[in-house]
């Protein structure tokens, strides 16, 4: 009689099993397959995104003016805002790089130089670069490189233009938007959508001002430090390291590696860089380890294994606007699972210990 009893039991228990392994491995090939999607169609995919981005960004300040001005008089202020924004960044950017460029093509002597050394160094250990540099780096692949840098700037401007189009409809249909949510016959779906946007978005507007906060005093103490150490072109180091802050783990490490590579040339002594180097990441890890965690709270606190794979996951599929864009998806992704009780664990599993410190794990 036991084993009659127990057979059921052992049938429902290899039932439930077999449940959980298929959902497993549904979830699992959903997943690839809008992966997949979202590689092969990011043209189309990816300026919706930097879209919705700056929407939540600028819409307390589109409501707010609406109120007071029409409403396409306050969608071109705006506008206008953000093209200001985007001209100024833009600038910055080039006229750091364009500045150390100029530097790089007055002193490269000095550069061929640490060069022909470092090749000496490698082909006495039978490492042979000059074949591999006279093989790769001829005339032939600086045209293509000047090509594609070309292309590239070309994709960019159009890629901008498509999202300030994106940006100029969904600010004017937001009103609209909400409506059709509130009225749809599920309430409770309308509901959880228009939680998860103003959750989102406020999110994601704190984010951008502590990240932003965060960039100044990087550049500035990476100014400061350039500066102490008679690096030249200090204030363009900083202003590097303010540009390159705004993509978590990949851009402090670039802005660092760039100077110490700097100072190796302008000191030739390996200590003195080595000194550099710990210097700037010393100031990197207080601001991004404590300074940054405090000030953001829990609130935007990830893991930060996820905020590393984030970052690389998006890279992959997007690129450099992939690398910036990565953390925000995520922190989307999550607050639209914490809305709701059945996948509330996702936002549970992938943030950060409830039962640990901030420091260190805020994005």
């Amino acid at each position: 009689m036991p084993d009659r009893e127990a057979a059921p039991l052992t049938t429902a228990a290899g039932r439930s099993g077999a449940d959980r392994s298929l959902f497993v491995a549904v979830a699992t090939v959903a997943t690839i397959a809008v992966l997949t999607a979202v590689y092969l169609a990011s043209s189309v995919i990816a300026p919706v995104v930097c879209a919705l981005f700056i929407i939540a960004i600028v819409w307390p300040v589109q409501s707010w003016l609406q109120l007071r001005v029409p409403k396409l008089l306050a969608l071109g202020i705006v506008i206008a805002m953000i093209a200001v924004v985007f001209v100024v960044f833009g600038s910055l950017i080039a006229w750091g790089f364009g500045r150390i460029a100029r530097w790089l093509a007055m002193d490269g002597e000095r550069f061929q130089f640490l060069y022909t050394q470092l090749v000496a160094w490698l082909e006495e250990r039978g490492i042979a670069v000059a074949g591999i540099w006279a093989e790769h780096f001829n005339m032939r692949w600086l045209m293509r490189a000047a090509q594609e840098i070309t292309g590239r700037l070309n994709t960019t401007i159009s890629f901008w233009l498509v999202v300030m189009v994106y940006v100029i409809l969904g600010l004017l249909e937001i009103d609209g938007t909400e409506r059709k949510l509130r009225a749809m016959a599920n309430a409770n779906a309308g509901r959880v959508m228009i939680d998860g946007a103003s959750a989102t978005a406020e999110k994601l507007r704190r984010y951008v001002m502590i990240r932003t906060a965060m960039s100044v005093a990087t550049g500035v103490l990476v100014w400061a430090i350039a500066s102490f150490w008679g690096l030249p072109l200090a204030v363009e180091w900083g202003v590097i390291a303010f540009a390159l802050n705004y993509i978590p783990f990949i851009g402090p490490f670039i802005a660092t590696v760039f100077p110490t590579l700097f100072a190796l040339a302008q000191f030739g002594s390996w200590q003195e860089a080595l000194v550099v180097f710990v210097c700037l990441n010393v100031a990197q890890f207080v601001i991004g380890s404590y300074i940054e965690p405090h000030v953001s709270g829990s609130a935007l606190a990830i893991s930060p294994f996820i905020v590393l794979f984030s970052v690389f996951l998006w890279t992959f599929l997007w690129g450099l606007f992939g690398a910036f864009i990565g953390v925000p998806i995520t922190i989307a992704i999550l607050t639209f699972c914490a809305q709701h009780p059945s996948s509330r664990w996702i936002a549970d599993l992938l943030g950060a210990p409830k039962d640990t410190p901030t420091v260190g794990k805020s994005v």
